[in-house]
């Protein structure tokens, strides 16, 4: 085989592979739910909060901590369902700025107060 055709398998093999999406739910609370909700997926009647931003780290630090607060969307400031979602083009983006940016994509959902 040609060496275009090696690239290219392997392009496709690491995209493919760099898609995915983690779920992480609390058994022991109650979903917020959210009447109003249109949605047909598995957040169906619950209300959910969407993160998608880009977050910098600095190369001295290790570790980052995003602090969800109690307000409007989320009275008591307590998880119930996190789901986290990595992406090619927010794999390229840490791979290029060697890890100090990031792209998050994060959906959640809050206890019940």
């Amino acid at each position: 085989m040609k060496p275009i055709t090696y690239c290219l398998l392997l392009l496709s093999i690491c995209f493919l592979t760099s898609c995915y999406s983690v779920r992480l739910r609390n058994v022991n609370g109650t979903p917020q739910p959210d009447p109003f909700s249109d949605r047909d997926d598995y957040y169906r009647g619950m209300a959910v909060v969407e993160l998608d931003t880009t977050i910098g780290i600095k190369l001295t630090s290790k570790d980052f901590t995003y602090l969800i607060k109690e307000r409007e969307v989320c009275k008591s400031g307590k998880i119930n369902i996190i789901e986290y979602r990595n992406t090619f083009g927010g794999l390229l983006l840490n791979a290029i700025t060697f890890g100090r940016k990031r792209r998050v994509k994060i959906k959640y959902v809050c206890e019940k107060p």
